[in-house]
């Protein structure tokens, strides 16, 4: 990845006064946080999980440089022992996750952080930065893999993404979960992505025929693919299939058209039929324009012959359902198990595991949240291992391609009716095992007991 002169400083303010109180007060006793998702965003059933490589490779590199702390002690809110005492700072924790291309629900904690308190609140922004958006992304593209129905598709989202730095990993998370590519050349060169790539109008309207640009084209990129709808997409298919029989003698051919705008469905029929009937039935047809999952199934469902999808803003930006509700919250210290009882966003205490229970040919049937220290279900696959002790890997980082390889495993094993592009009901089953259930009673009436002790003795406080 592209590294920036520090990390430390991507975090909220309030990490930062936080950690300075506990300073303060000596409290620094091992805390343990679960990033989970509260709920699932509109029309998903489901999440692939990702940006776990960006967390291990931030945790590792943890440090505040002289720079930083220039830049604190500006602000004039901290005391200097403090500030001394961030420059000796690095990331001593451990953590558990569920590794990158697994399939996920909501209230199953993600990721798990098990550190000196100051460390393990001060990463939490940069955690749900990266876990957010790159599980967002990820499942926004399996989403439009399970639409291309088998059909190849591609990341064409970096002119549209919110920043340098978010097309690059929306292109990674897209690939994990199923595009066959990226037309971003840098997160080629940085992730070892496939890169991929046409022409644009531009080109086109920069030669006087659209022929003269299709054949130059031709000559110079054997195999391509030709954009036809910058004048007229009909006309533009008689011209690709003319240049191709005119280059056919050379040895060049012509790999694929491009439609970009009106009708795609309608279109891709008609030019089809120009292509056959020119003789060249080979020549593939890739679309693009403005699409998502919803119009792939749709253009599909009208029998489109179309062989490719290139996919730009709606993916990079997960246009429908533009942001993901992770949180990251204190479950345990050295008091026992901590737990939060707002409305809505209650908690479940305690360090905890998932478990996940497959029927007939490994398709998934339901997950089990249990305590970290209970016995294993024998039936049951603990989803998250650990990837960090002592502050270092575990394990070295994985290939993108076998992140990619669990992740399409892992879709496969879906059942079928949460492949659905609208929310299904009723949702995939996820339990809470008996001894959490008990925590979570126990730990409620004590804390109810230690803040309104008048309410828990007549019975009120739930």
């Amino acid at each position: 990845m592209i590294e920036t002169p520090s990390r430390a400083l991507f975090t909220d303010l309030y990490e930062l006064t936080m950690a300075a109180s506990y300073f303060a007060a000596g409290m620094d006793d091992t805390a343990t946080f679960e990033l989970f998702i509260r709920e699932l965003p509109r029309n998903r059933n489901f999440l692939v999980v990702a940006g776990l490589e960006d967390v291990l490779d931030y945790l590792e590199g943890l440090r505040f440089t002289a720079d930083d702390l220039d830049y604190l002690r500006s602000l004039g809110s901290f005391r200097n022992d403090f500030l001394e005492w961030l420059e000796t700072l690095r990331f001593t924790g451990d953590v558990w996750a569920m590794p990158e291309g697994e399939i996920a629900f909501a209230e199953e904690p993600l990721l798990r952080v098990t550190a000196p308190r100051i460390q393990a609140q001060l990463v939490e922004t940069f955690l749900l930065n990266a876990v957010n958006f790159q599980t967002l992304i990820a499942t926004k593209a399996a989403r439009v893999a399970i639409a291309c129905q088998g059909r190849r598709f591609v990341d064409f989202s970096p002119r549209r993404d919110h920043g340098f730095d978010a097309a690059l990993k929306a292109a990674r998370a897209a690939y994990i979960a199923g595009a066959a590519g990226t037309s971003n050349v840098l997160a080629g060169k940085l992730y070892g992505i496939p890169v991929v790539g046409t022409m644009a109008h531009s080109y086109v309207m920069s030669f006087e025929t659209e022929l003269a640009a299709f054949r130059r084209f031709a000559r110079d990129f054997p195999g391509t693919t030709l954009l036809i709808d910058t004048y007229d997409t009909l006309e533009g298919a008689r011209h690709a299939a003319a240049v191709a029989r005119e280059l056919a003698a050379e040895g060049i051919t012509v790999g694929a058209v491009r439609l970009d705008s009106g009708d795609l469905a309608q279109l891709a029929k008609e030019v089809r039929r120009i292509l056959d009937e020119a003789g060249f039935p080979n020549i593939r047809i890739f679309a693009s324009g403005d699409l998502d999952e919803y119009r792939i199934e749709a253009i599909l469902a009208a029998d489109a012959p179309i062989d490719a999808f290139g996919v730009g803003t709606q993916l990079g930006t997960s246009g429908d359902a533009p942001w993901l509700g992770g949180v990251y919250k204190l479950v345990e210290d050295a008091r026992g198990p901590r737990v939060k009882l707002a409305e809505r966003k209650a908690t479940a205490p305690g360090a905890k595991q998932v478990y996940r229970f497959s029927g007939a040919g490994g398709v998934f049937e339901f997950d089990m949240v249990a305590l970290a220290g209970e016995r294993s279900p024998l039936e049951g696959r603990p989803l998250l291992r650990q990837v960090m002790e002592h502050g270092r890997r575990t394990l070295p980082p994985e290939p993108l391609t076998r992140i990619r390889e669990r992740c399409l495993a892992n879709l496969d094993r879906l059942p079928a009716r949460l492949k659905s592009l609208e929310t299904v009901s009723p949702p995939y089953p996820v339990r809470h095992s008996a001894e959490l259930e008990r925590l979570l009673a126990r730990t409620r009436e004590q804390v109810a007991a230690a803040n309104w002790p008048t309410a828990a003795r007549s019975g009120d406080a739930t």
